[in-house]
């Protein structure tokens, strides 16, 4: 329920982030709250996670997912990502 939650309110967010962003930033918008919801729910299994190890693994995959995020949100705000697909 919090995932859900959370993803509303980022859709909000990102609605009204978008009205004056140009398309890079919108993009850069996007990736980061796509991820954002990806990193949460990794969080929620690692909360759930039966051992240490894999409690440990699902948080430092929550990690990667979002310094992945910001390193492709930044690329997109450059213009850059676009430019390497």
């Amino acid at each position: 329920m919090k995932v859900l939650a959370y993803s509303a309110a980022a859709a909000g967010l990102l609605a009204l982030a978008a009205c004056n962003n140009s398309a890079g930033e919108r993009a850069e918008d996007n990736i980061e709250a796509a991820a954002e919801n990806q990193a949460d729910m990794l969080e929620e299994q690692a909360d759930n996670a039966t051992t240490e190890a894999a409690e440990d693994s699902l948080e430092n995959q929550a990690d990667n997912v979002r310094e992945a995020a910001d390193n492709m949100g930044d690329a997109a705000e450059n213009g850059s990502l676009a430019n390497n697909m």
